[in-house]
C-alpha cells in the first residue's frame, strides 16, 4: 500500500521527541511533551472536544476489522447517562490470522520507524485530548480534570515512555557487524553478521475500568514498538477510550504504509468473558493486564504460551512515626485518601500509627488526636460540594459502593462517609471516604487491614511502636504486595529502617510528602509505577524489563 506518511516526514516531525524521551529515561528528570493544562490545546478545544464526544454517543464505531460478526456495547457512564456506542464484535479465528499478515513488513521497518509511527499515533491522540478526557470521565467515573490529565497527557507520557524503552532495548545490539578472528599465519576467519529484533507474536492488552488509557498505553505501545500486533480487549464498562485509540492507531498505520490490522479491538458481549479464551490461544504471545489479583494469578498460571505482565492488587501502607510539618502531613494524606474516591491502585489504605502517638512540630499527638485531626482534614477538604465533586469523581461500579458501606461494620468509625450531590449529573454516585480505627495488637488472620479494600476506605491501625509498624509493613508487602509505601519520620534511623524494608521487599517508597506531590501519583520518565518485585505486580511501568522480552534478536551469519 502507498504510504501517505513517509519515514523522512515522520523523522523530521518526531525524531526530536524520541531523542528527548531517551534523554529523560536516562536522566530521570522532569519532562513531558504533552501539556497538562486544558487551555494549552487552543481556545476552541474544550468546546470542540465536548462536541466530538457528544457526537459519538448513540453511534457505531466501525473499524473495518476482518472477522466482524456483529455489534455490541452496553456502557453506562458512572455519572448516569447511557453512552449508546456500538463496537465491532469479532471472530478471533478470522481476526487473528489477519493481524499476523502484516507482521513481516512491520518487523522489517526496524525499531526507529516503528517508534516514529507510534509517536505519530500518540501525537494524534494528544490533539484530541479534550475528546478523550470526556470518554475517560464517562467510563471511569474520574472527575473531568483528572480524566483530562491522567487519561490524557499522563497516559500519553506513559505510552511514549514505553516507546523510548522499546527503542533503546532494541538498538543495544548493532544491526550488522563484520567479524574477523586472527588465525596466526593462516588467513583470518571472517563472517558478516546481521542482527534483527523480531517480534514474539500477537499481544493481548486487557484493559481496566478505572484507568483505561493510563494503564493500557504502556503495554500497547511497548508491544507495538517492538514489532508485535496488538489486540486490545477493553473492560466492558470502559471501551470508548480504547476504541478511539485503536481507531487512531489503525489510521496512522495505514497512512504510513502498514497493515492497519496490526492493531485491532475485541469487545465482548455482556457476560461473554472473552479474555480467558483469548489469553490461552496459541497466537497470543504477550499479555498485559491490570485488574484483580484473582484473574491476574489465573493468567500467570494458565496463559503458559505467553509472556504475561500483570498489575494486580496490593495493600498500600503509610507509616506515621514523626513529622516536622504536621499540618502539611495531614493535608497531603487527606488529598491522597480523597483523590478519585480512593479508586487508584496507589491510594494508601493502611495508616500505621503508634498507639502512644507521634512527635510533631505542633507537639506530641496521641493516636486518637492524629486520627481525629486527619479525619477533620479530609472533612475540611471535602466540605464544599463543588470541590468534593472535582476531587472525588463518581464511584466506578456498585462493588466499590458495597465495600464502602460494609466498612462501617469493621470497627470504630473515625470518619463517616457522606453522600455528595453532583448538580450536573444527579444520577452519579458520589461518596466521601470512610476511615475506620483498628488495632494491630488483636491477633486476627482475617483482619481487614491484611487485604485490599479497593475504594474510599482507609484503616487507622494502632500499633505498639514504629518497629511493630515496620514488621506489619513488611508482612503486608511480602504477602499481599504494595504499589506504594509512604512514611513520615524525622529520625534518620527510622528513615533508614523503612527504606531497608522497601528495598528488601521491592516496594516503591515516598518519604515525608507534605507539598503538592502525593504518594498515589507517579510521573512518567522519572517514577517507576510498581516494581515487579512483590505480589502487587510482576512488572514495572516502565523499565527495560517491561519491553526487552517482547522481542528476540535473531542473528544471520554469512561467510565473508
Amino acid at each position: 500500500m502507498a504510504a501517505e506518511l513517509t519515514v523522512p516526514q515522520l523523522s523530521a516531525k518526531h525524531r526530536p521527541t524520541l531523542d528527548q524521551a531517551l534523554s529523560a529515561i536516562r536522566s530521570r528528570a522532569y519532562w513531558s511533551p504533552h501539556p497538562e493544562h486544558p487551555k494549552a490545546y487552543g481556545e476552541s478545544a474544550p468546546a470542540d472536544g465536548l462536541a466530538a464526544f457528544e457526537a459519538l454517543r448513540g453511534t457505531r464505531i466501525d473499524l473495518g476489522q476482518p472477522g466482524t460478526d456483529g455489534w455490541t456495547g452496553a456502557e453506562k457512564s458512572p455519572y448516569g447517562p447511557e453512552l449508546g456506542v456500538e463496537y465491532p464484535h469479532v471472530d478471533p479465528d478470522v481476526l487473528l490470522p489477519a493481524m499476523k499478515a502484516g507482521m513481516a513488513a512491520w518487523r522489517d521497518a526496524g525499531p526507529e520507524t516503528r517508534a516514529l509511527v507510534c509517536i505519530e499515533i500518540l501525537a494524534r491522540i494528544s490533539a484530541r485530548t479534550h475528546e478523550f478526557a470526556h470518554a475517560v470521565m464517562h467510563t471511569s467515573g474520574q472527575a473531568f480534570m483528572m480524566a483530562f490529565q491522567a487519561g490524557g497527557p499522563h497516559a500519553q507520557d506513559r505510552g511514549l515512555e514505553a516507546v523510548a524503552y522499546a527503542y533503546e532495548e532494541q538498538t543495544r545490539v548493532p544491526g550488522q557487524a563484520d567479524w574477523s578472528k586472527p588465525q596466526g599465519k593462516k588467513d583470518p576467519l571472517e563472517l558478516g553478521k546481521t542482527f534483527t529484533a523480531v517480534p514474539r507474536g500477537i499481544a493481548l492488552m486487557i484493559g481496566c475500568n478505572t484507568f483505561p488509557t493510563w494503564n493500557g498505553y504502556p503495554g500497547l505501545f511497548a508491544s507495538l514498538a517492538t514489532g508485535n500486533p496488538v489486540l486490545v480487549k477493553p473492560h466492558p464498562r470502559a471501551v470508548l477510550p480504547l476504541a478511539l485509540t485503536v481507531q487512531v492507531a489503525r489510521e496512522v498505520l495505514a497512512e504510513a504504509g502498514f497493515d492497519p490490522n496490526l492493531v485491532a479491538l475485541a469487545v465482548e458481549r455482556p457476560g461473554e468473558g472473552i479474555a480467558k479464551d483469548l489469553a490461552v490461544r496459541p497466537e497470543i504471545k504477550l499479555i498485559d493486564y491490570t485488574g484483580s489479583t484473582e484473574f491476574g494469578d489465573w493468567l500467570e498460571a494458565n496463559a503458559r504460551q505467553a509472556q504475561v505482565y500483570t498489575e494486580k492488587a496490593g495493600v498500600n501502607t503509610v507509616v506515621l512515626d514523626s513529622t516536622d510539618n504536621y499540618k502539611g502531613m495531614l493535608a497531603n494524606l487527606a488529598f491522597s485518601l480523597s483523590l478519585y474516591s480512593g479508586q487508584m491502585c496507589t491510594t494508601p489504605q493502611n495508616l500505621l500509627i503508634p498507639r502512644d502517638g507521634i512527635a510533631t512540630d505542633a507537639g506530641h499527638k496521641s493516636y486518637d488526636e492524629v486520627v481525629a485531626d486527619l479525619a477533620a482534614s479530609v472533612g475540611g477538604l471535602l466540605g464544599d460540594d463543588a470541590r468534593a465533586n472535582a476531587l472525588l469523581g463518581a464511584l466506578v461500579n456498585p462493588d466499590v459502593k458495597a465495600r464502602l458501606e460494609a466498612a462501617a461494620g469493621l470497627g470504630e468509625i473515625a470518619l463517616a462517609s457522606r453522600e455528595v450531590t453532583n448538580p450536573d449529573f444527579p444520577d452519579a454516585v458520589v461518596r466521601t471516604p470512610v476511615m475506620v480505627k483498628l488495632d494491630a495488637a488483636k491477633p486476627d488472620p482475617e483482619a481487614p487491614f491484611l487485604s485490599e479494600c479497593f475504594g474510599p476506605v482507609s484503616f487507622a491501625v494502632a500499633v505498639d511502636s514504629t518497629a511493630d509498624a515496620l514488621d506489619l509493613l513488611r508482612r503486608t508487602v511480602r504477602e499481599k504486595g504494595a504499589m506504594t509505601v509512604g512514611a513520615y519520620t524525622t529520625s534518620p534511623d527510622t528513615e533508614r529502617a523503612v527504606e531497608e524494608v522497601c528495598l528488601e521487599e521491592s516496594a516503591q517508597l515516598s518519604l515525608n510528602l507534605t507539598g503538592g506531590v502525593y504518594v498515589n501519583q507517579t510521573a512518567a520518565f522519572s517514577d517507576f509505577h510498581g516494581s515487579g518485585g512483590n505480589p502487587a505486580a510482576n512488572a514495572a511501568l516502565c523499565d527495560g524489563a517491561f519491553v526487552s522480552n517482547r522481542f528476540r534478536v535473531v542473528e544471520v551469519r554469512r561467510q565473508a
